[in-house]
């Protein structure tokens, strides 16, 4: 049996080593660098065409968050292994993260086939919620409380 590699212990978009380092590096950099880093994370993602590996998409799903974080419906990030340093407003940067989570979540993707050998359905969840919430509505949308 082979054993999987993987340092993951959750679902959730910083439940992984290379994510949490990721959250290092941002706390590292300037906080002018920051938005730059998160760009190119999401970049080099949408501009791989051959194999993805996972490091990369599980940088492009934490860099995700952090973007999702600053749209209305955005949630905080974690707090233990988020980035502990304030990040600029990185709402321009939507269309970039959904277009690098299509790739994630397109063959050939390292990620996406080791969530296939385990229970992937919640992971999957947690990526379709990561795109509702960066998909700008429209005004019309919005659903009205009353």
């Amino acid at each position: 049996m082979q054993e999987n590699t993987m340092g993951t212990w959750d679902v959730g978009p910083f439940d992984n080593d290379t994510a949490a380092d990721f959250s290092g590096t941002l706390d590292e950099a300037a906080m002018d660098a920051r938005a730059g880093i998160i760009r190119d994370t999401l970049t080099r993602v949408i501009d791989t065409v051959g194999y993805l590996e996972a490091p990369d998409s599980e940088e492009t799903v934490a860099a995700a968050t952090l973007i999702a974080a600053h749209c209305p419906e955005g949630e905080p990030t974690d707090p233990v292994y988020g980035p502990e340093e304030q990040l600029p407003d990185l709402t321009s940067l939507r269309e970039l993260a959904l277009q690098a989570l299509d790739r994630v979540m397109t063959e050939p993707s390292e990620l996406m086939e080791l969530w296939d050998e385990s229970d992937g359905g919640p992971w999957r969840a947690q990526i379709r919620n990561l795109r509702n919430v960066l998909t700008p509505q429209m005004p019309g949308e919005q659903l009205s409380l009353i």
